[in-house]
Parts: structure tokens; C-alpha cells; sequence
């Protein structure tokens, strides 16, 4: 090969090998943007990680992690040679430098798996932070959520709460305005359900009383003993039979999981109409042995 052929043959290739060089190493970060980097160093204010850009990345203390602690543990966290995803949240510097977040990822990953769950209506456990007169706040995979007092199981002591973890289900989410709504009682309430079959007898307290009926807390749910479902005898007013508060047996007749509904009866168990009117103790008293004599009548 002469010198002219030589000297050709090495021009081509160094473009060529520049233009391959450019494309391998594009050094154009965006915000927003998930690269994954190495653990390089560490320093009081956060980490540096090489993302492979012509400067390294630099992890704030405070974009470490969706953990509540104030000052997060870098060493144990992120070891030095540590390669994970982080995501780019700030523009390149004049060196080519951009800041990095884990925690913001996390953020990321928590509301995403908060809509699974709403999508499922699976119910998930939450801890209780913190209470106002309205509910309690609840810490959700890092996420600061809500549960209004109406949807507590137990209302009464919300103080005592704090510190507890509480099963849940999703009541109202919205990622744009950072709004989640949990509620306890009806993930208790789906908990109990589940474990709930027909003709089985349940004892409770009397929680309300309606002209049509009386509800019945049990077991982490109530039911609604319908004012024909207490006696075989007619009953012209609830109040004369029933109190709130008052201890009660009744037999499942009912289960509308669609419409979270328990539908209750007594009036299968007397032997003889008027019984629960006439002599209720005795009726509660033996309801386990009428319930087996007369659950017949449930299934006819």
C-alpha cells in the first residue's frame, strides 16, 4: 500500500470511529429522564454517581429516600459501588453535571401501586401518624394518607392509635392534588365478610334502631335485622322489642357481597310465633340447639 492509500485508509476511519465515539457517549441528560449510575463517593450533603456523563451525578441527602428519617444513612443505603435507577431532576450544569432522586422514584412506584390496589379494591396496611379532629393520618409505602372518623372501626380513643397499623382500602385517590382517603371500616368490614356464611349465627350488639329494622355490629361488620325478620309474630314498633347497646344472637340469612350487605333474622329462631316478644332471653339462650332444629326452614 503506498503512503496516499495509507494515509486515506486512516482518515476514513478516525471519522468514522468519531462519528461512533459521539454516539456512545451522548452526554445529553433530561429532567425527568431514569438512568441508571454507580455509587462513586460520598460527602455530607449526598452522594456522587456516575451516570456516564462527562461529570458525575449528585444525589441530594434529601432525594435518598421516601423514609421519614431526617438524615438518612448513605453508607448503609448506598454503598460505595452501589448500581440502581435514579431519576433526573434538574437541568445539566455547566460542567454536565445533574441532580439526581431515589426518593422521588419511590414516589413514582407508590402511587402506581396505590392505583393497583384501588383497581383491585385490595385492602393493605397503613400506620398511624398522627390525628386531628376530622380522622387520623396514616403513613402508606411513604405516602401521607387519611382516614375520616366516620371510616374508623374504632373511633373512640383516636389518640391511642397513633403508632398502631391499621388494614385499609382505598376511598378516594387523586395523585395530581396528593390526595389519598383511606378507610378502615370497610376493609374490616370486606375482611369479615369473607369469613361469613349462611345460616351461621352471629352475637352482637344493637348499634341503631330504624322503623324498618335494627343494624347489628358483629365481628368487625354489622347487619340489618329487618323488622319481619324478628318474629313470626307481627311487630308494629321496633323500639318495644329492641334498645342500642342491647346483646343480641341472630342467625345469617343473607349475604349481597355486590351491594355489602348482611341480611339477619331471629324469627328462625323460635319454635312457635311471638317467641322473641314474649321470652327473648330463652330464645338467645338456646339458639345454637333451634338454630340446628329449625335451619331447615333456612334453605326451603
Amino acid at each position: 500500500m503506498n503512503a496516499k492509500s495509507a494515509n486515506s485508509s486512516i482518515q476514513s476511519f478516525s471519522l468514522s470511529d468519531f462519528a461512533s465515539a459521539l454516539a456512545e457517549h451522548n452526554y445529553e441528560f433530561n429532567v425527568g429522564q431514569i438512568v441508571t449510575g454507580k455509587v462513586v463517593s460520598h460527602e455530607t450533603r449526598g452522594a456522587y454517581v456516575d451516570i456516564g456523563g462527562k461529570s458525575p451525578g449528585f444525589l441530594p441527602i434529601e432525594e435518598v429516600s421516601l423514609s421519614s428519617a431526617d438524615t438518612p444513612n448513605l453508607v448503609e443505603l448506598l454503598p460505595l459501588e452501589t448500581e440502581r435507577s435514579f431519576l433526573i431532576i434538574s437541568d445539566q450544569d455547566a460542567d454536565g453535571g445533574v441532580k439526581l432522586s431515589i426518593r422521588r422514584l419511590q414516589v413514582r412506584q407508590a402511587w402506581e401501586n396505590l392505583r393497583s390496589f384501588q383497581a383491585e379494591a385490595k385492602a393493605f396496611d397503613c400506620r398511624v401518624v398522627g390525628i386531628n379532629k376530622g380522622g387520623v393520618m396514616v403513613n402508606c409505602t411513604g405516602l401521607r394518607g387519611f382516614i375520616p372518623r366516620s371510616h374508623l372501626v374504632e373511633k373512640s380513643d383516636l389518640a391511642g392509635l397513633v403508632g398502631k397499623t391499621l388494614a385499609v382500602v382505598i376511598e378516594d385517590l387523586d395523585e395530581s392534588r396528593n390526595k389519598l382517603v383511606l378507610s378502615n371500616r370497610k376493609a374490616m368490614r370486606a375482611s369479615a365478610m369473607s369469613q361469613l356464611s349462611r345460616g351461621q349465627l352471629i352475637e352482637g350488639k344493637v348499634s341503631s334502631l330504624r322503623p324498618f329494622g335494627a343494624f347489628v355490629d358483629f365481628g368487625g361488620t354489622s347487619g340489618l335485622l329487618h323488622i319481619k325478620e324478628i318474629s313470626q309474630k307481627y311487630i308494629g314498633d321496633i323500639n318495644s322489642v329492641f334498645q342500642p347497646d342491647q346483646a343480641i344472637k341472630a342467625v345469617i340469612v343473607d349475604i349481597d357481597e355486590s351491594r355489602n350487605r348482611i341480611s339477619l333474622s331471629t324469627k328462625i329462631l323460635e319454635n312457635h310465633a311471638g317467641e322473641m316478644l314474649d321470652n327473648r332471653e330463652q330464645v338467645f339462650a338456646e339458639a345454637e340447639q333451634r338454630l340446628e332444629n329449625n335451619i331447615k326452614q333456612l334453605w326451603d
